[in-house]
């Protein structure tokens, strides 16, 4: 099970918790982190990545153990300790203004 932390708004939509668990089959990446969150949850579709280009969202970032993985190809493995679940995948919605 990969844990996933939501942002406080698509935890309100999705109507869960801080954390939130789901079932990855084969390879452990954002982009199939992010199918598997969107068929447990399908009210965030379309929240976090665009429907048809599949590209995050400008105002969400991504982040495993400590790093920035916001710029990094969705399909890239994340590290095997978001893999096997002793850490999670942080979902963060930035702040912009001046």
């Amino acid at each position: 099970m990969i844990r996933v932390v939501l942002p406080a708004h698509l935890r309100l939509l999705a109507k869960v918790g801080a954390e939130v668990q789901v079932n990855v089959e084969g390879r452990v990446s954002i982009a199939s982190v992010l199918d598997a969150l969107e068929s447990e949850y399908p009210m965030l579709r379309g929240t976090i990545r665009d429907h048809v280009t599949r590209q995050r969202r400008p105002f969400v970032r991504f982040f495993a153990c400590e790093e920035d993985w916001s710029h990094v190809p969705a399909d890239t493995p994340l590290p095997d300790a978001v893999a096997n679940g002793t850490e999670p995948l942080l979902l963060v919605g930035a702040i912009a203004g001046g």
